[in-house]
Order: C-alpha cells, then sequence, then structure tokens
C-alpha cells in the first residue's frame, strides 16, 4: 500500500474528529448556562432523559462526549446516578445518527454546510451566529473527513494482506474484540462506524462479520467516559459502569441473536443493495432495542454500579480535600459541557467554603469573651483548611477561565474567584478575633458587662450578615439592598461601640490595653461586613447575567 493510502486515512479521521469538536464547542457556547436548567427539567423522569441523552448526542455526534459529560455532572453534583442511566442510554441511540446520515450520503452537501457555517462565522458580528456557523461547520467538516477516508480506503478492497485479516472477523469473539479496541484507541465509535461503513463500501468486509465488529464498537466508546472518570467521586465512576455494562448486555443479546436467528439476513433485506445502510440499521436496532430492554431496569443498572462500587466508610482525619471539583489534572478543555459543570462545582465549593467561614466567625467571637485560648487551636486549624480551599478552588478556576467561549461566561468565573478571595479574607480576619483572646489570656484583661453586650451584639449581627448571603432570592436587586444595608448597620455599630468604648476609658470603666484589643476586635468586625458586601455584589452580577 502506498503512503498516500496512510495520509488519506489520517487526514480523513483528522477531519473527522475535528468536525465533531467545532459542533461540540459550538453547541457548549450556544447553550451557555442554559445547561444545568434543561437537565434538571428534562431528566425528571426515564422517558424525558432518555429523549434528552438521544437529543444531545444526535447535535454533537458523540455518544463518548455525552457519557464524559454526564460522568462530570454527577461527580460535581448537578446529576443523580439514577438520572444518568436514562441519559446514557439516550446517548447510544443519539450516536446511531452519524451512521445515518453517512448512509444516505450526506456528504455529498458536506462542502455546501461547511461553506455555510464558515461564513455565518466570518461574515457576521452576531455572536450567537458564529456559535451556529460552528455547529454547522463542523458538521460540514466531519463529512468532508468521511468521504476522505472513504476514498483513502477504496484501494484496500484489492489488497490481499488486508482482506485476509478483515475475514478472520467472521469469528464473533475476533470482531467484538477488533471493533472495540479500534474505537477504544481512536475514542469515537461515530467515526469507527463510519470507518466500518466505508472498509464495507469498498467491499473489504462483508455485512455478516461487520456486525461483530459493530457490536464491539459499542463496547469500545466506553473507554473515553472510563479515563474521565479517573479522580472522580466513586457516584461519577459508577456512571461508567452504567455505560460499560449498558453496551456489554446489548452486545450479549446481539450476538447470541446473531448466532441463533436470522437477524443479520432480516435487516440485511431491509436494503439488499446497500451494506452502508444495514450496518447504520443494525446499529439504530440494537441501541434502541437494547434500550428498551433495559429501561424498565434501569434502576437495577444503578444498583449493580452501586454493588460493584460500594460506598466506604472515610476514616476521619485532619485533612481537609475538595468535595464537588473533580482532579483539576483531569479537565479536559474541549469536553461538552464543561462550562456547567465547572460552573457548578466552583459554586458548590466556595458556598461550603463560605460555610466554614461563617462558623469560624462564630466560634472566633466566642473564644474572644469567653478568653478561652484552648479554641484558639481549632479557629485556627479551620482557618488552614479555608486557606486550603481557597488555593485549590483559586487554581481551578484559573484553569477553567481561560478556556471560556463566552466574554459573559469569564466574567461569571471572574466573580466566583473575587467571592472565594473575600471569603478567605473573612476567615482571616476570624483568625484575628480568636487570636485576640492570648492576649487577653496573657494581660488578664477583663472586659465590662455592656463590653460583653456588645461583643453579643455584634456575634448576631455576623451570623445575620453572613446567613443572608446563602439566601436565593428571586429579586436579586432586593436582596442585595437588603445585604447593604445591613452592612451600614455594621458600619453603625462599629462606629456607635467605639464611641462607647471611649467614655469607658474616660470613666475608668476601661483599661487602655482592653480598650486596643476591643477597637482591634471592631476593626475586624467593620471588615468583616466590607467582604461580605464585595460577596453580595459579585453574586448580584451573577444572577443578574442569568448563570
Amino acid at each position: 500500500m502506498s503512503a498516500s493510502v496512510y495520509i488519506g486515512l489520517l487526514g480523513g479521521l483528522a477531519l473527522f474528529l475535528y468536525g465533531m469538536q467545532m459542533m461540540s464547542a459550538g453547541m457548549e457556547a450556544a447553550m451557555g448556562n442554559k445547561m444545568k436548567q434543561i437537565l434538571e427539567k428534562l431528566t425528571s423522569n426515564r422517558i424525558k432523559g432518555v429523549l434528552v441523552g438521544a437529543l444531545i448526542t444526535a447535535v454533537i455526534q458523540s455518544s463518548s462526549a455525552t457519557t464524559v459529560m454526564v460522568v462530570g455532572f454527577v461527580n460535581s453534583g448537578m446529576m443523580t446516578l439514577r438520572q444518568a442511566v436514562w441519559i446514557i442510554m439516550g446517548a447510544n441511540i443519539g450516536t446511531t445518527i452519524t451512521g445515518q446520515l453517512i448512509a444516505l450520503d450526506v456528504g455529498e452537501i458536506a462542502p455546501l454546510i461547511a461553506f455555510i457555517g464558515v461564513a455565518a462565522i466570518v461574515f457576521t458580528k452576531n455572536v450567537r451566529a458564529h456559535h451556529i456557523g460552528n455547529i454547522l461547520a463542523g458538521l460540514g467538516i466531519l463529512f468532508i473527513g468521511m468521504n476522505m477516508m472513504g476514498e483513502s480506503m477504496k484501494p484496500l478492497s484489492e489488497n490481499e494482506a488486508f482482506v485476509d485479516i478483515l475475514t478472520k472477523f467472521e469469528n464473533p469473539v475476533l470482531g467484538i474484540f477488533a471493533g472495540m479496541i479500534f474505537t477504544a484507541i481512536i475514542q469515537s465509535s461515530s467515526a469507527s462506524v463510519g470507518i466500518l461503513q466505508t472498509l464495507a463500501v469498498s467491499g473489504a468486509i462483508g455485512f455478516d462479520s461487520a456486525v461483530f465488529v459493530l457490536f464491539g464498537q459499542n463496547i469500545g466508546t466506553c473507554i473515553t467516559a472510563l479515563l474521565a472518570s479517573i479522580g472522580t467521586s466513586r457516584n461519577a465512576r459508577r456512571t461508567t459502569v452504567i455505560h460499560i455494562s449498558f453496551n456489554i448486555i446489548g452486545t450479549i443479546i446481539f450476538t447470541t441473536l446473531c448466532l441463533l436467528t436470522p437477524v443479520v439476513s432480516i435487516v440485511e433485506g431491509f436494503t439488499p443493495t446497500d451494506v452502508s445502510k444495514q450496518i447504520a440499521n443494525m446499529h439504530t436496532i440494537f441501541n434502541i432495542t437494547t434500550t428498551l430492554l433495559l429501561i424498565p431496569v434501569g434502576g437495577y443498572l444503578a444498583k449493580f454500579a452501586e454493588l460493584i462500587l460500594k460506598d466506604t466508610v472515610d476514616e476521619e482525619d485532619d485533612h481537609i480535600t475538595l468535595k464537588y471539583i473533580q482532579n483539576i489534572k483531569n479537565i479536559n478543555d474541549e469536553q461538552f459541557g464543561v462550562s456547567a459543570m465547572s460552573l457548578d462545582s466552583a459554586k458548590k465549593e466556595i458556598a461550603r467554603m463560605m460555610e466554614m467561614a461563617k462558623n469560624n466567625v462564630g466560634l472566633a467571637f466566642d473564644t474572644f469573651k469567653n478568653y478561652d485560648f484552648a479554641s484558639v487551636t481549632e479557629v485556627s486549624k479551620k482557618e488552614e483548611d479555608i486557606d486550603f480551599l481557597y488555593k485549590e478552588i483559586s487554581r481551578y478556576i484559573s484553569r477553567v477561565m481561560t478556556h471560556q467561549r463566552t466574554e459573559t461566561g469569564s466574567k461569571v468565573f471572574n466573580s466566583l474567584f473575587t467571592i472565594a478571595s473575600n471569603i478567605e479574607r473573612i476567615s482571616d480576619h476570624a483568625m484575628n478575633v480568636g487570636g485576640y483572646s492570648k492576649l487577653i489570656k496573657e494581660r488578664e484583661i477583663k472586659f465590662s458587662d455592656i463590653a460583653m453586650e456588645e461583643i453579643d451584639e455584634i456575634k448576631v449581627m455576623c451570623d445575620e450578615l453572613l446567613s443572608e448571603l446563602f439566601k436565593d432570592s428571586k429579586d436579586v436587586v432586593a436582596w442585595h439592598g437588603k445585604v447593604a444595608a445591613m452592612e451600614q448597620k455594621v458600619d453603625d455599630m462599629t462606629k456607635e461601640f467605639r464611641n462607647n468604648m471611649f467614655t469607658r476609658v474616660r470613666k475608668g470603666l476601661c483599661k487602655d490595653e482592653g480598650s486596643i484589643v476591643f477597637s482591634e476586635m471592631l476593626t475586624d468586625f467593620e471588615r468583616i461586613g466590607d467582604h461580605s458586601l464585595n460577596i453580595a455584589d459579585e453574586i448580584m452580577n451573577i444572577k443578574l447575567a442569568g448563570y
């Protein structure tokens, strides 16, 4: 075989995969923050879930991308394991669309589709038109790549060595393994099925052998999700188990049917002269039938995954880890749905960090009031945990921000970064307040009853203000106004209590050292209010942007 054959194959495959990536990117940018809302609304029952999985996969032409997205959503807590079952089933149906389009020879108009897409990108300034252009250009390039592979493979049908290898696929086990390994290598069942159709059209492989390769391809496509699940939560890894189980069960059922019944002949009879359509039809029948058979027992697939990956009781230790953000090293920048899952993961991790900071503020004021030097160690430990989360969240946001496809998305992640920074500063001030107890204990500083009452009021005010930041109000502008009013109250209280302190000093009710410590504590109180308002500002910006 000449080098041109290999070059044509590789070039065609490259165009095919790049076209899928373009479609995925265009779809991701077009949907933006709507991804989570769509999934929440349309996965409420199994039928809707299957339809959503099929639709998304049909658009982006990759069940692997859909399944990887689902793994990420389950890992971030956006989707339950049960919801994931239906999406995965639908994804297996949606991936058959590529084969059907190839069988219909849509490739004939592929250059026109690509031209329309590129024209939308180049000659229009509308952002949404650019996203749609990416989708169309990607679709056109995908089929141009498939046609290129087809032209390159024609000489292979006359190559004895190549044909000899393919004849071995008449053995069902070898055919399944061949399809599985090839698809695992290129990580695209759509591409591998398209190549199988091209081989069959060229006469290199018969339909009776191609069906077993086809079944193996459905298993091989699971490798992408398997790789994506490394380093994720147990539930996310269970999603991959469900995906693999679905395709293995389907392969066992259809291999048995093909060996014991005339299923191959029946499907072949639908389009006797078109082997490409025969493969496309078998692919569709395989996935729809398997889905129909497994929909009633989808819950058992989830239970089976839970049985394979059992829950473990984590040992109590002092080491804090990220809970919602997956391993940063495993982020696939081009992964479909990565923006939605990254945003949701960051929000949840920041909310967790905020809850820890709120608790630490309360503990710090208790420590200050009760001169409890022993509790300073606990405040300090919580501060270290919050610092760790801030560092890891900041790394995560910095990583995903550089790959945002919309300006609004970038601004939202920038707001999240600012929120995390302000939470970390609130915790710093809590550490300051708690740390004063050491000086209070060493110098035997005593506060008056009035000062103790003021400390109680300060603690209550901090708790109310920080609690307000967790509320999800429909009228975000009114909510922000309430937070701003509370922050103003913090400023007023700071001024009032500082004046009261000076009065006590003049009357001899408060010693100089006590007044200095009390004044420093008031400064931290005021700063906590300032940072809380900063957080509210960014939350309002995020809400008004529709995220």
